[in-house]
């Protein structure tokens, strides 16, 4: 059933809450989806979601949990004990979901809920998938999953898939491991249906079958499925035991969180702990000020820079008058080309080991564009004589400065995007660090020491 929450429904969830019609307000909820369930609780106050939220039945409530914004979720576990969590909630829900929530909660909680999970199984399961990284293959994936022995019958397959179907929610193939536990292929749902009972798994099952790591991070479990046009990746040990199973579901959300934090990161802040509706204020300030402090502090060396050329401003005033062209078109062409380095990087589309490659590439793309600019900034300045006598009777070397200072600056610029990513990854850190605005400040700087270097070379050789 779809459901558009308008202010209408909302209103009348509401009234039902404040009037504490329960029967009325189950009906208007219970035939929802999770998601709008969720959406629901998010746009209600916090009192109206704990009271709605409490109400609900315990497979539902399990549900709709994972599909609340954090903060939201924090907050309507507030007043549940850890008992209750693992009761009413835990023990509904997947083990990879269960290991998220579990993730958010305190220590003290945590151990508590873990305490209270009667299925050891579970217990054992959800604290094996605690211990890996949330950016990793095995902090997705899910311990539910349905896999059979080589030497077994197709028969075995259906007992297997009968015995797991309250377990595992979407089963699209049938995983065959070998005596070890080591994954050695997988059977499709139908082939389970073609083939005859007392088939042999062996004679069925495809051994091609794709794998990853456990330690393999989210966006190398994206691209192979993305590559391979997967919806259930399994994950397996080093030794090629199997451990567990992503589901395309999981990639997609952890995949969106990763490039929510990437375009935080490149736009020069800190990634939001939460969504942009739900960050108070104090939070927003102070996951921006601290890279504005930086890039304001950096952009202060513009002035140091200058000063260190005062004699040739004073003897040329009209070179100051360029100055923003060419700051801003380094800084423009830097951060154009750290976008495309760190983008291209995430997809895996280049690797670091391809550097000097890429140097080659840039360096012509930077000089084309130096080029480019070039010629429109001194046929600017050409054209702007002709009407006015504000660059003065040299007008001509005023226009070659220019131009040849945005050869080199736009070069430069290119050069230091695209590389700084590189050197970032290398050095094991977030290529997102190396934000446009970051560039763009190490670029205004340095772009600076370039035109006026060229400036004072020019006006040397005009007063000797």
């Amino acid at each position: 059933m779809t459901f558009t929450l308008s202010k209408a429904n909302l209103e009348r969830i509401q009234e039902h809450v404040a009037q504490q019609r329960d029967e009325e307000l189950l009906a208007a909820v219970n035939d929802l989806h999770p998601a709008d369930i969720a959406e629901v609780l998010d746009q209600l106050n916090l009192k109206e979601a704990q009271y709605l939220f409490e109400r609900l039945e315990h497979q539902l409530a399990a549900e709709v949990v994972l599909e609340v914004p954090e903060d939201r979720r924090e907050d309507l576990l507030e007043n549940y004990t850890g008992k209750e969590i693992a009761e009413e909630l835990i023990e509904h829900i997947d083990s990879d979901d269960a290991a998220d929530m579990l993730a958010e909660l305190s220590e003290e909680v945590r151990d508590e809920v873990l305490a209270n999970i009667e299925d050891a199984e579970q217990r054992d399961e959800i604290n094996e998938l605690l211990t890996y990284d949330e950016n990793s293959a095995g902090g997705l994936m899910a311990k539910e999953l349905v896999k059979v022995n080589a030497d077994k019958s197709m028969l075995d397959c259906v007992r297997e898939l009968r015995a797991h179907a309250d377990l595992v929610d979407d089963i699209y193939v049938i995983l065959v491991v070998d005596d070890h536990d080591r994954l050695v292929g997988s059977i499709p749902l139908k082939a389970l249906i073609t083939t005859p009972l007392r088939t042999p798994v062996k004679d069925v099952y495809d051994p091609d079958v794709i794998s990853v790591r456990a330690h393999e991070h989210v966006e190398e479990v994206s691209r192979i499925m993305e590559k391979y046009d997967l919806v259930i990746l399994p994950v397996v040990d080093d030794r090629g035991r199997l451990l567990g199973r992503i589901t395309i579901d999981d990639v997609v959300d952890a995949i969106r969180e990763e490039e929510t934090v990437d375009a935080h990161r490149m736009a020069g802040m800190e990634a939001l702990e939460y969504s942009y509706s739900h960050s108070s204020l104090l939070e927003m300030v102070k996951k921006r000020s601290g890279w504005l402090i930086v890039l304001f502090i950096g952009e202060s060396f513009t002035a140091t820079a200058m000063g260190f050329f005062v004699d040739e401003i004073e003897q040329a005033v009209v070179l100051a008058l360029f100055v923003p062209l060419i700051i801003s078109s380094g800084g423009n062409t830097g951060s154009q080309a750290s976008t495309l380095i760190i983008r291209a990087l995430a997809l895996g589309d280049i690797t670091v080991k391809e550097w000097w490659r890429i140097v080659r590439r840039e360096a012509s793309v930077g000089l084309i564009l130096g080029v480019t600019l070039a010629i429109i900034g001194f046929v600017r300045v050409a054209v702007w004589s002709q009407f006015t006598n504000l660059y003065g009777p040299h007008w001509l070397l005023v226009g070659f400065i220019v131009a040849l200072s945005l050869v080199g600056v736009v070069l430069w610029g290119n050069l230091i995007g695209s590389l700084f990513p590189l050197l970032l990854k290398r050095l094991g850190f977030d290529p997102a660090t190396s934000s446009a605005p970051f560039v763009a400040t190490m670029v205004d700087v340095t772009g600076l020491v370039i035109y006026f270097s060229i400036a004072s070379m020019f006006l040397r050789q005009i007063l000797s």
